[in-house]
């Protein structure tokens, strides 16, 4: 059965108490996010996306609450790659340890906004047109092969356009002003840098949801579904950030995976009306991709960390 007007209103004020929650109690005031506490966040992010997945399987079965699943892990491994630009953004503007959850935490908002515009117009356009889903598989697997061909590839933070644009067309500090985005100089309003980092943040999520939300419209095309996977992936951003940034390094081959995954999925879309792969086994694929990058990379830069 479709998701009633309640559980859209009930998920939203789940949201929302989530997110008043972690800004109002877990985070208040500039703080920095140990590793540990990461890693506990993520778990509690993870138990409340399973919790709500159960509730999935009681009112709307069994099928659903798998297509949940999958669009989750693969919506939440998809985000991996986008943490690997999180950092280098981090890392070249040297952002202080205690205002990244600032920044991340409104370009969370941010993101949920612009994949939800990007969810009803996919939506929208898989039902009045069917062959969409050829297209969306087309560019998935293109993506994949793409992001194949530059794994090693790092953006050029410097020359970016959009920071060019921003610093050509706004007033903006030499430095950080705490954790404030705008402040005021003798009746003027300046930009401060925490809030170009946002603005890239903003468009790095806007780049990585453009292969995200066709990736889980191969898995399913129930709005609900693609909509709270998606949210419930974007929610634990944070934390997982906190809990990778130290040893994103190390997921030498994650990348590798990830592409296949793109590669998988947009197959999948492709041979939609031919032979439907199950949803079971496109997550036993992405689960088994994942993992074995991950335990692959770690294998593999055992001895670095050791000696480090």
């Amino acid at each position: 059965m479709d998701a009633s007007i309640w559980m859209w209103v009930g998920f939203t004020v789940l949201v929302v108490g989530i997110l008043a929650f972690d800004l109002g109690l877990f985070t208040k005031g500039p703080k920095t996010i140990s590793g540990p506490e990461a890693l506990v966040r993520c778990f509690v992010y993870f138990c409340l996306a399973m919790a709500f997945n159960g509730g999935i399987w009681y009112f709307m079965g069994s099928a659903k609450a798998l297509e949940f699943t999958t669009g989750y892990l693969i919506e939440y491994a998809l985000s991996m790659d986008n943490i690997f630009v999180i950092v280098l953004i981090f890392t070249h503007f040297a952002v202080p340890p205690q205002y990244q959850h600032r920044v991340l935490f409104w370009g969370i908002l941010g993101a949920i906004v612009m994949r939800g515009a990007l969810i009803i117009a996919g939506t929208a356009l898989i039902n009045q047109f069917h062959w969409i889903i050829y297209l969306f598989g087309a560019f998935l697997v293109y993506s994949g092969i793409k992001m194949l061909r530059s794994v090693d590839d790092e953006p050029d933070m410097e020359n970016n356009r959009v920071v060019k644009f921003v610093r050509s067309r706004f007033r903006m500090t030499e430095t950080y002003e705490g954790e404030k985005f705008f402040v005021v100089r003798n009746g003027v309003r300046y930009m401060t840098p925490l809030f170009l980092v946002l603005i890239l943040i903003e468009m790095t999520d806007l780049v990585f949801a453009v292969d995200s939300i066709p990736a889980i419209f191969a898995i399913t095309t129930d709005p609900f579904i693609v909509w709270t996977s998606n949210v419930f992936a974007i929610l634990g951003l944070r934390a997982l950030y906190f809990a990778l940034a130290a040893i994103i390094h190390r997921f030498h081959y994650l990348k590798y995976g990830l592409s296949l995954v793109l590669c998988v999925v947009g197959t999948k879309m492709l041979l939609i009306d031919v032979y439907k792969i199950p949803t079971a086994v496109a997550l036993g694929i992405t689960a088994l991709l994942i993992g074995g990058s991950v335990v692959l990379s770690l294998m593999k830069t055992r001895k670095h960390a050791a000696h480090g």
